[in-house]
């Protein structure tokens, strides 16, 4: 059936099929066999399951999952859209650190900063102690204060993590906007920010939200410490709760409906971000001389959501991890540090080279359709965590039946309740970080350098070898430690396909964390975040190059 696959691909396509090709569309179908399974398997019988849940939760998980899309949509968007205008064109003392360091909440995972801001804005919290102390209040009935474990609260925990993807590259699109479109702004007394600055960058603010509403949608850790029934939560009680895998994957469909409508967002302003100018040269505007309340008021634009995204959450863990003993806690902790690193770094190295091995195929040996079809193979980045889980252990069902019969019974469960599946599930998700890393190191060199090489007598190989993978060394670098800091950070997947007795500091972390234990949960929660700096550092350097 492969070969007469790979033969009607070679006729369709005009692409004579080699050995490099075969095994890249095998191995692109093998990446999509997840999402295959769990489509699949969302036709089967629940047993009147889902029609239960149509008529009960169903309409609950897609409202809130609506109303946490929309809510953290519109505070990302504001903390992200101003502190990127604020940032790009006026100047004001610490700016330089400020554009940087508003990157840092990025290093967070939402659902530990979840568990810290219970912490400090709970009754007993910080913040409301000092409040009872200074106002002399007794009792709640003497003041209101906002309920953080709360759909309100949800929001603006996700907002204060994930509003970088729009400051980042709402950041590069005022950077890009030609000084000359201000002047004229200025010239004809309208407002730089409202009829030049924010129509030319809506793209890419757009495509920015897009990838905010798909972590979003990915979220488990928030939403199930907080007590947020949205799709995700649903999926993964219906899963273990209720025990079927049917009515799981089917309220996955639901989710993965989502994702398509913000896939189809995301492309469609990537399709938009096109601008030409008739102009000589482009240069980017200068930044703009502010007085003394035009700089406090910048000062508040850019900390406001450093205070609510880093400083308060690294302090409530701080506070923690400083309580206790550290060399004793670390020492406790140690296997899971281990089993954290040897994992990540197992899967970012098979990733990579799976990604390495699509990336260059699809460059310089297949047509266009190969070259589509290794994108869809990425796509795995943009489906939640949970829903791909489901797809990832059906489909390693799939697997385990086929040696099964192959082998005459004797190989009994290859994938399924191993490390094997935590770590197909890692290589389906987090390809596309990886696929991402080398396309773009590809796309730099010279087009005609492969050419060159084999004219020069070098075969296939021999030219992968010494010129080009030399020249991608950088870009393999970057993506293996990108997929190594993605993968210490996941929840969702990992608490649910891990075999029995194996932690890692993220599953480690909400163990303690849904106790209510946050002491225990403090230093290894600080080390996911400390982990998570790597892509930080990495998105400064190239933000810099924007200037």
């Amino acid at each position: 059936m492969v070969a007469t696959f790979l033969s009607n691909w070679s006729l369709a396509s005009r692409q004579p099929i080699d050995k490099w090709s075969a095994s890249t569309v095998v191995l692109c179908c093998f990446l999509l066999g997840p999402v295959a399974a769990l489509l699949l398997t969302a036709f089967g019988d629940s047993g009147g399951l889902w029609t239960h849940l149509v008529d009960t939760v169903l309409g609950t998980y897609v409202v809130n999952t609506l109303a946490l899309m929309g809510g953290v949509g519109v505070v990302a968007v504001l903390f992200g859209v101003s502190a990127a205008w604020v940032i790009s064109r006026y100047d004001f003392t610490g700016r330089n650190i400020l554009e940087w360091m508003l990157l840092l909440p990025a290093a967070i995972p939402a659902y530990i900063i979840g568990y810290c801001y219970t912490d400090f804005f709970e009754y007993a919290g910080p913040l409301q102690t000092a409040l009872r102390t200074a106002f002399g209040w007794q009792t709640p009935r003497d003041y209101y204060f906002p309920e953080i474990r709360s759909l309100g609260g949800a929001m603006l925990v996700m907002a204060s993590v994930l509003y970088p993807y729009i400051y980042m590259v709402t950041r590069i699109a005022f950077r890009l906007t030609p000084a000359s479109l201000f002047e004229i702004a200025l010239v004809h007394n309208k407002s730089q920010f409202w009829h030049v600055g924010l129509p030319l960058a809506r793209p890419a603010i757009v495509a920015g939200l897009a990838l905010v509403m798909m972590e979003v949608v990915s979220d488990f850790g928030t939403v199930e410490y907080f007590a947020v029934p949205t799709i995700t939560l649903g999926i993964f009680n219906v899963w273990l709760g209720m025990n079927n895998l049917v009515a799981a994957a089917q309220i996955s469909s639901v989710g993965f409906l989502f994702i398509l409508g913000l896939l189809g967002l995301e492309l469609y302003a990537r399709s938009r971000q096109q601008y030409v100018s008739t102009s000589r040269t482009q240069n980017s505007p200068a930044a703009l001389p502010t007085t003394p309340v035009g700089k406090l008021v910048c000062w508040l634009v850019c900390l406001v959501p450093l205070l609510f995204g880093f400083f308060i959450p690294l302090g409530v863990l701080l506070r923690f991890v400083l309580r206790g003993d550290l060399a004793a806690d670390f020492l406790a902790i140690q296997p899971i540090v281990t089993n954290s690193v040897m994992v990540a770094i197992a899967a970012a190295i098979v990733i990579m080279l799976i990604a390495s091995l699509i990336v260059l195929t699809a460059a310089f040996r297949a047509g266009p359709k190969l070259r589509k079809l290794a994108l869809m193979s990425s796509t795995g980045y943009a489906f939640p965590g949970t829903i791909l889980a489901i797809g990832v252990l059906i489909y390693a069902g799939y697997i385990d039946h086929g040696l099964r019969f192959l082998s005459g019974g004797m190989i009994s469960s290859f994938l399924i309740a191993s490390m094997g599946l935590l770590l197909l599930a890692y290589v389906v998700r987090f390809q596309a970080v990886g696929y991402g890393a080398m396309l773009s190191g590809v796309r730099r060199l010279p087009k005609n350098l492969m050419s060159a090489s084999r004219v020069l007598g070098h075969g296939y190989v021999a030219s992968l070898r010494q010129v080009i993978l030399p020249l991608l060394k950088s870009s393999f670098l970057a993506g293996l430690m990108l997929v190594f800091v993605d993968i210490m950070k996941e929840l969702p997947m990992t608490l649910l396909l891990r075999p029995f007795d194996f932690e890692t500091l993220a599953t480690y972390t909400y163990q303690f964390a849904k106790d209510e234990m946050l002491e225990q949960a403090a230093l290894p929660a600080l080390m996911i975040v400390l982990t998570g700096l790597i892509p930080v550092i990495l998105m400064s350097a190239m933000l810099r190059r924007y200037r």
